[in-house]
């Protein structure tokens, strides 16, 4: 690399870093959330990309809010910063079904649904997901939640999208973080299995009939999709 083009690099860099710092200092976060996110750095340290970016858990919120959503699904937890952000946006009486398979981490998340108040509109399911999700359709709920989101392992997103189109009512929204994967999806020299099973993934959205969708680049990339 030149020395020029080095030098506009560092600047795109310090520039990039400048407008994200502009962009979380005009994001709203609760103090209970930003708590959360400092002691998810703290207690798992590496694995803070696991957790939604602070605009993606105040987009969440604002998604809810505008669709007046009482009935949520998400799919991975980990330490719970994007169900606490959707949970605070609920209703009293709203309900927030937490898919989980790794213990460790929802310790942190059922410390932090304690503080902010919201414990008691969580219906925590551990276990892996699919089964999880299959449970629920066997309880009854198929139609029945206004909105669901996918943040879990990749190589099962497909499976995770058609169980939840089954459960998500007509007119609900499931959104799928991490569908642009910091920019691997598209790279074929990239060929590990998660970023094929999204290369995958995005493909089909394009000729999915049971769904209208549009991709935004918020965070790692979100897939907005409404059943139709």
């Amino acid at each position: 690399m030149s020395i020029a083009n080095s030098n506009t690099s560092v600047r795109f860099r310090g520039s990039f870093l400048r407008l994200y710092s502009y962009l979380l200092a005009h994001t709203p976060e609760p103090a209970v959330l930003r708590d959360l996110r400092h002691e998810t750095a703290l207690q798992h340290a590496g694995r803070e990309r696991n957790q939604v970016a602070p605009e993606q858990g105040r987009f969440l919120a604002w998604l809810l809010e505008t669709l007046g959503a009482r009935r949520v699904i998400e799919v991975g937890v980990f330490t719970g910063y994007s169900s606490l952000a959707m949970a605070l946006a609920l209703p009293e009486d709203g309900c927030l079904v937490a898919c989980e398979k790794d213990e460790g981490p929802l310790q942190l998340a059922r410390e932090f649904w304690r503080k902010a108040g919201i414990a008691h509109k969580v219906d925590e399911r551990t276990g892996p997901a699919v089964e999880s999700l299959e449970m629920l359709l066997t309880e009854g709920h198929a139609d029945s939640f206004d909105f669901a989101f996918i943040d879990a392992d990749k190589r099962s997103y497909q499976r995770y999208f058609d169980l939840l189109l089954k459960l998500v009512r007509p007119g609900g929204v499931i959104v799928v973080d991490n569908v642009l994967w910091y920019g691997r999806v598209a790279d074929p020299e990239e060929t590990a299995k998660a970023t094929v099973a999204l290369r995958e993934f995005n493909a089909q959205l394009l000729n999915d009939s049971r769904v209208s969708f549009s991709t935004v680049p918020v965070g790692d990339g979100m897939a907005l999709c409404r059943r139709l």
